[in-house]
């Protein structure tokens, strides 16, 4: 064999490419280096403190495809032989709904996650704050996105606003079936005793203040809402004082009939009539006043009730509110006074114990009312108003015609001059 130099086998070797029997590629690259092949093993720690070492893949450079690196990752085992491979991350991914929360004291890669505060949604992974939902618009339950809200309001199909509509309806044809039979009966005693025509006013009055209830039922119009209230205040300040003018015609009736009295030309129209318009106008400008300055409006409500939009009435303003309220109770305060101070007339004018009974009644019932209005939230403000409306008007026509109306239908007896002066008794 000759001789040769070093540098010249290196230029052969360069050269060299073959396959061996088992189909290993054998080749030199262009530094005359063979190619870069390891096996990539782990240790595995045994019982009694052995160490095996075991090959869980490869480096090849001859590796077709580009494959050079293969690892087995089931084969390999971590810290505490665990097979699962370890994140080389201080804190994981916050999930929608969530944002990272910067923790003091540690590197900005290390946060916590925190649940996005109420009304605020976050829809991608590590948010890094949360977005609020426009007003009607409400998160899901993974604050991940935004949903309609829903919308309450004492509507005619709920079960509470169907159930106050149907009491309304069949409240109201009460005071038209009593009517009918004070009409049928106008010219007997009774009737003619507890003022026939006065006590049609009432009725008609009452059978009003029955169907204002069906205003605060239903989707808030703004025109309903701008007379709902002021047709109450109007009606029952019409039906309170003729309750007022009633018990008033009691006192002077009874005093009339003395030696000498003065009070006889007051007696009928002239005092009545006069009385209820006065009332009714000073209810009617109050209103009015209300109106102009301040005047109820639709309102919607998102800060009642999570995830829902209440619909309703503001007052507008809350004084001329309870004005309006405060006047009515002024009202039938004075009509308590004036029935409680004439109870004890003869039983020809004890229509005054009856007007006592209801103005009691009435005013028992809208005391009541304030405290429950206050304390009531989105539909069921409106739902104790009707209540209270309804209440009170039951308890004008229990106290005061109901009476009546059982002696005229059910005791035609009773329904006699001498009984109603007392004649009856004293001949028994």
């Amino acid at each position: 064999m000759a001789c040769f130099f070093k540098f010249q086998l290196l230029h052969y070797i360069k050269s060299v490419n073959f396959k061996t029997k088992d189909g290993s590629q054998v080749f030199f690259d262009k530094k005359g280096n063979p190619p870069a092949i390891y096996d990539v093993v782990n240790w595995h720690l045994r019982d009694r403190g052995t160490v095996e070492q075991v090959t869980v893949g490869s480096y090849d450079l001859r590796a077709p495809d580009g494959k050079i690196l293969n690892v087995d990752s089931t084969k390999i085992l971590w810290s505490n032989s665990n097979t699962q491979i370890p994140i080389s991350m201080c804190s994981a991914s916050c999930s929608p709904g969530f944002r990272k929360v910067i923790v003091p004291g540690k590197p900005l890669c290390c946060y916590e996650c925190g649940r996005c505060p109420q009304g605020q949604i976050s829809n991608q992974t590590d948010a890094v704050e949360c977005h609020p939902c426009s007003w009607d618009m409400w998160p899901n339950l993974q604050q991940e996105r935004c949903l309609p809200r829903t919308t309450e309001f004492l509507s005619y199909g709920d079960p509470l606003g169907f159930s106050l509509t149907c009491t309304t309806i069949f409240s109201s044809l009460i005071p038209l079936v009593i009517l009918r039979v004070f009409i049928y009966y106008k010219n007997t005693p009774i009737v003619k005793a507890n003022n026939y025509s006065l006590s049609c006013l009432l009725l008609l009055s009452l059978f009003l203040c029955f169907l204002c209830s069906l205003g605060f039922i239903g989707y808030p119009q703004p025109t309903q809402c701008l007379l709902r209230q002021v047709a109450f205040g109007t009606v029952f300040a019409l039906c309170i004082s003729c309750v007022l003018a009633k018990t008033v015609t009691v006192v002077i009736a009874f005093n009339a009939t003395k030696p000498g009295s003065r009070l006889r030309k007051w007696t009928g129209v002239k005092l009545t009539y006069p009385l209820i318009l006065t009332c009714v106008f000073i209810q009617l400008f109050v209103c009015t006043i209300w109106l102009v300055i301040n005047p109820p409006f639709p309102e919607l409500d998102t800060d009642i009730k999570p995830g829902v939009v209440i619909i309703n009435c503001n007052e507008g303003s809350p004084t001329a509110f309870w004005c309006m309220l405060g006047y009515l109770g002024l009202l039938a305060f004075l009509s308590f006074i004036v029935a409680f101070l004439a109870r004890r007339l003869p039983d020809s004018f004890n229509e005054a114990k009856f007007i006592t009974f209801s103005m009691l009644a009435f005013l028992s019932v809208w005391v009541s009312f304030i405290p429950a209005y206050l304390s009531a939230r989105g539909m069921y403000t409106v739902a104790m108003e009707v209540f209270a409306i309804l209440s009170s008007s039951w308890a004008l026509v229990g106290c005061i015609f109901v009476p009546k109306c059982y002696i005229v239908l059910f005791r035609p007896n009773m329904n006699s001059r001498e009984h109603l002066m007392g004649k009856d008794r004293g001949q028994k």
